[in-house]
């Protein structure tokens, strides 16, 4: 046995020295069971296997007051290791749902729509590259019964037995049929559960670790690719529309720009004028009443116990900024963040696209305003090709699922669209150019763009198309005259607050 122990730690430490060098995936291992089983003892045994350097251990308490004014999965999306680090998840997701269902929290209905929550998380894991490896401990009543109470009786171990763990006892059938359920629901190639059913804790652990080296081995051999196909999910089709889901707007077609870069020597055009242009003395009015009205919403003690997530997108000089500094210009900044999005670091490159949005989810009574956000994978990426095909398509159903999870935790989705035609947009980058305070904010990136202005017309529209919905629908803002577009910002936003307060 000790031979054998030996040559398994030296499989596992090769592994693992392998999977750092390379920093090409991360490893998730999830180790559940019913108090009793082992799981404790296992842990132990692969944390003197591994060099733990490059190893997390997370066990999850209840959650804090922090985490519980977030979605669920919020606390474990913070816990992810980057590529070529390994993380040992005890519980974790699974038991927060095996818990609730048991302490009759949610019913049968709930525990299923928990575990496709949670059956998608891991499969959107799994096509970004991350090797899943899932251990379930079973343990029969009775054995658990006599394991717990030798444990007590045991001087050196009784501190290991808690009032929770006979709380489980009690538990018992509720927690087995949800497990069981779990198995059953969220057991997949990507993610696969293995059930170790030893009651000798060195075979146990021996068995444990050699599941996971030989997933290991099988990713390092070049198994990568087929397990990130099967877990990518196809393109929504563009027909299959919501009933509420406004047609791609039709200015976003058919503008497509005259001419790319001018030269130094152009004259610059005058924008084309627009039916509803707000003069300077309404624009004051209108704005002052919404920035009140606003700043009223976000004190109003209802709103406590809510949050709102503000998505600002929209073309290259639409207006984003602009919108987003008069809509905080009132507004207590203890209640707010911004958050600009640019392009990934290197930290955020090692985890899953969406990770780096989830880490500035705001706690009830806050907003988190994005200037650009998690959209630039199904727009930048996309027609920049910085993102495969099947990533960006994927993104459309990943996209969905995250906003549903912050509908679900009473977390407010606004989503604006900014749309300038093309003859205003360069009347604007020519401005840009002139102005020695706004020089800075144009760049050889927003010339490049503007020449695939058709292929993110195109984005925008399938965009639209698949990510508009009732709970989290896109607003269309004409943004060619910017004090109506900046007015019309912050008005939907009141409007939307009130609706979620019931205050209209």
């Amino acid at each position: 046995m000790a031979k054998k122990e030996t040559s398994l730690r030296y499989r596992l430490l090769l592994a693992q020295s392998e999977i750092v060098h390379r920093g090409e995936f991360p490893v998730i291992l999830l180790t559940a069971g019913m108090p009793g089983a082992g799981v404790g003892g296992v842990l132990n045994h692969l944390n003197r296997s591994f060099d733990n350097r490059d190893m997390a251990t997370h066990a999850f308490a209840a959650p804090s007051e922090e985490q519980r004014q977030r979605p669920a999965m919020w606390r474990y999306w913070r816990a992810l290791p980057p590529k070529g680090r390994f993380a040992i998840f005890v519980g974790a997701w699974y038991d927060d749902a095996f818990l609730d269902f048991a302490g009759g929290r949610i019913s049968d209905a709930g525990l299923d729509e928990r575990l496709k929550t949670i059956a998608g998380f891991e499969r959107q894991l799994a096509a970004e590259g991350a090797l899943i490896v899932k251990m379930w401990y079973p343990i029969g009543r009775e054995a658990q019964y006599q394991r717990l109470r030798s444990l007590e009786a045991d001087p050196e171990q009784c501190w290991r037995v808690s009032e929770i763990d006979w709380l489980r006892h009690a538990q018992y059938e509720a927690l087995d049929f949800a497990s069981s359920r779990a198995q059953q629901e969220t057991h997949a190639a990507w993610a696969p559960w293995h059930c170790i059913a030893e009651h000798d804790p060195s075979v146990r652990a021996i068995h444990t670790a050699t599941i996971i080296a030989e997933a290991c081995e099988r990713r390092l051999a070049g198994d990568a690719k087929a397990i990130a196909e099967a877990a990518d999910l196809p393109a929504p089709s563009r027909r299959a529309r919501h009933p509420a889901q406004p047609r791609p707007p039709a200015a976003i077609k058919g503008t497509k720009p005259k001419g790319s870069k001018p030269k130094e020597t152009e004259t610059e055009t005058e924008p084309k004028a627009e039916k509803k242009r707000l003069d300077k003395s309404t624009y004051r009015e209108r704005l002052a009443a919404a920035q009140a009205r606003l700043d009223r919403l976000t004190r109003a003690a209802a709103f406590q116990n809510r949050a709102a997530v503000v998505v600002f997108e929209g073309q290259d000089a639409a207006g984003k900024g602009g919108a987003i500094h008069r809509l905080t210009e009132p507004l207590d900044p203890r209640r707010y963040r911004v958050v600009r999005v640019g392009a990934p670091t290197d930290e955020e490159h090692a985890q899953p696209w969406l990770w780096r949005f989830w880490r500035h989810l705001p706690p009830r009574g806050r907003l988190a305003i994005f200037d650009r956000s998690w959209y630039g994978r199904v727009l930048v990426e996309r027609v920049e090709g910085l993102a495969s095909r099947t990533a960006w398509q994927r993104a459309y159903h990943e996209i969905n699922a995250f906003e549903s999870q912050l509908l679900e935790s009473q977390i407010l989705v606004v989503k604006m669209w900014l749309q300038i035609d093309a003859d205003e947009q360069l009347r604007r980058f020519k401005a840009r150019k002139k102005d020695p305070y706004k020089r800075h904010k144009l760049t050889d990136e927003d010339w490049r763009n503007r020449e695939k202005w058709d292929d993110y017309a195109a984005a925008v529209a399938d965009m639209i198309a698949a990510t508009h919905s009732r709970g989290a629908p896109w607003l269309y803002l004409p943004a060619n005259d910017k004090r109506t577009a900046r007015v019309q910002a912050i008005e939907h936003l009141a409007a939307r607050i009130e609706e979620a307060l019931d205050l209209h």
